[in-house]
């Protein structure tokens, strides 16, 4: 593709940027490719997501209050500035040649942190409206036990944060022991027979995976068949996600629990014993009786089998630890090109495996 040459990061950047549709269409075509030389089928599909570190640092995240109070200092240092650099220009002063840079620096963090809480300001005015229809229900089926509804604000809170570098991302953390990392949810469906190629990758702005089951499994292409089983973590549990792949004729094995993570002969001391979760959701009680049988507990395994491996490839192997782009659409394209890169790995691998 380069020609035998090395291009340097900017041409490598304005190419990521400028090809999204050529790497879309790649990577269907690799699939396309896949299935004609009989690596790949699409019955069953493990859906997972991982957490790659944005371009960003979570210190550069700013409270809607805090921005509020930078500003107006700002203002006030940039009128001093001004004043200043009237008075030396009047009076012939040497010296004021640096006034124009810090001018120029305190202008920009301003914009930036005005432009941060208008990016709040607009999401609590997105999320009161989806509240408003919920509230005005209430209200209207009148007063109940328990305390009386709260309108919608319109304002955000004080503690709300925004991100002055890459507002796209979030702050994540993988669980209670870990570290909070500025990062995306890079999701992917993986073909859990044999292969392990990406049949489908999106980036979710959310770190919960709750409700990315059906956006995950959509990111499949069209051209590729529906695929009939689909494999799932306890994060994926959601009723209304499961019901909408059930309607399409898919069958879906998500855990109703958190997967125990002792092994047989755990080193670890034995924890303190726990009340069983009691389970009241019909869909939950039916997948839990579904999975109990030998058939379905062996299709349900090899979910950590297919896709936990792709992401310890991409990682550990290919290096991408952390997206060089910045933005939810830079940040996809980046996601889906390495992706790409992958199944261009592992489709060689496997023709090497055959011939072998």
């Amino acid at each position: 593709m380069a020609a035998n040459r090395h291009p340097d990061h900017d041409t490598i950047c304005k190419f990521r940027r400028e090809n999204e549709k050529a790497v879309r269409e790649a990577f269907l075509q690799v699939l396309l490719l896949a299935r004609e030389v009989r690596l790949l089928r699409v019955g069953l599909v493990s859906v997972d997501g991982t957490q790659i570190d944005a371009n960003a640092s979570r210190h550069r995240n700013v409270r809607y209050d805090r921005a509020g109070e930078l500003v107006d200092q700002l203002r006030g240092e940039i009128s001093q500035l001004l004043e200043r650099s009237e008075r030396a220009n009047g009076e012939g002063v040497s010296g004021s040649e640096g006034l124009p840079t810090e001018l120029s620096r305190r202008k920009v963090l301003r914009e930036r942190l005005e432009a941060a809480r208008a990016r709040l300001q607009a999401q609590a005015q997105e999320q009161a409206e989806r509240e408003r229809p919920a509230y005005e229900a209430k209200v209207a089926a009148g007063r109940r036990r328990g305390p009386v509804p709260k309108a919608p604000s319109g304002t955000p809170c004080d503690k709300e944060q925004s991100k002055l570098t890459d507002p796209d991302s979030g702050l994540m953390r993988r669980s209670r022991s870990h570290e909070s990392r500025q990062c995306y949810n890079a999701q992917a469906a993986v073909a859990a027979e044999g292969s392990q190629l990406v049949l489908g990758a999106r980036i979710a702005r959310n770190a919960s995976d709750r409700n990315e089951l059906v956006a995950s499994v959509d990111a499949i292409p069209s051209a590729l068949q529906l695929p009939e089983t689909v494999l799932a973590d306890n994060g994926y549990a959601n009723g209304e996600e499961v019901a909408v792949l059930q309607g399409r004729g898919v069958e879906v094995l998500v855990a109703t629990c958190a997967e125990g993570d002792r092994r047989q002969h755990d080193f670890r001391p034995e924890p303190a014993p726990r009340a069983a979760r009691t389970m009241r959701s019909a869909w939950m009680l039916a997948l839990r009786a579904r999975r109990e049988q030998p058939e379905v507990r062996a299709k349900y395994r090899l979910r950590k089998q297919t896709v936990e491996p792709v992401f310890g490839v991409l990682k550990r192997v290919m290096g991408f630890t952390h997206f060089r782009l910045r933005g939810f659409a830079g940040v996809g394209i980046e996601w889906q090109l390495a992706t790409l890169a992958y199944n261009c790995r592992r489709i060689h691998r496997l023709q090497a495996l055959a011939r072998a």
